[in-house]
């Protein structure tokens, strides 16, 4: 994993100008590994407090060259790493190279997700595939704003011409809700497709969700991975 950009972390190290270029090689070159081996496309994670959001984030990136400062600065890494990503694809690029943007997170001291606009702007002219967007009632796995109404997802549909998938918080009829809006086009479960191994098909006949333990999440062992009911095992049960 590259270096990190500047954190509170133990031992932080702050990137020099002339090591930038080489991280961005470093996302190329995974990006023409992941195509020779066959996958049908990459995404850049640019949330939660890797890399490019370290960028991305004022409170963060407190540079003062060409990547600090303005949103046009700070964004300048994550832009040159999704064209570096492109370089690698081709023409087809446009299907696979995404991003996953959080206008808000864990490392930020607000809900701002006005910086994120001319971001994602810069990425629909690149021709990315799709945009997943993390809504901010979402802290890690934590809901820290429950029944809070979607956010990220209306702020930057405008702004964005593509497949915009939004995630972080939705159940079954909040889901169905922000595509009948039209502010996304496709919605991601995480904790529900944890607990509900069979979670499409529930959703489709509108069956009860099997509940999440939370205290598994992040374990490291099978223990609330595997061990969840599909709805006809639960419903015998």
């Amino acid at each position: 994993m590259p270096r990190l950009w500047r954190s509170t972390v133990l031992d932080p190290a702050r990137l020099e100008l002339h090591d930038i270029p080489g991280i961005i090689e470093e996302f190329r070159s995974g990006a023409e590994r992941a195509l020779r081996a066959g996958f049908d496309g990459v995404e850049i994670h640019g949330a939660n407090g890797y890399l490019p959001d370290q960028c991305l984030q004022d409170g963060t990136n407190k540079r003062t060259d060409e990547h600090g400062g303005p949103i046009e600065n700070r964004a300048r890494f994550l832009l040159e790493v999704t064209q570096a990503a492109i370089s690698a694809w081709g023409p087809i690029v446009w299907v696979c190279a995404s991003r996953r943007a959080a206008p808000t997170d864990p490392c930020r001291t607000a809900i701002r997700p006005q910086p994120f606009g001319y971001v994602v702007t810069e990425l629909d002219r690149l021709g990315v595939a799709y945009l997943h967007v993390v809504e901010p009632r979402i802290k890690g796995a934590v809901e820290i704003s429950h029944g809070q109404a979607p956010i990220a997802a209306p702020h930057l549909r405008p702004k964005f011409s593509r497949t915009l998938i939004a995630a972080g918080g939705f159940n079954p009829d909040s889901a169905e809700a922000i595509i009948a809006s039209g502010d996304a086009d496709l919605v991601a479960f995480g904790r529900h497709f944890i607990s509900n191994p069979d979670l499409p098909e529930r959703l489709r006949r509108g069956l009860p969700l099997n509940r999440y333990d939370r205290t598994t999440f992040y374990g490291g062992d099978a223990r609330g991975y595997i061990d969840y009911p599909p709805a006809e095992v639960a419903s015998a049960a």
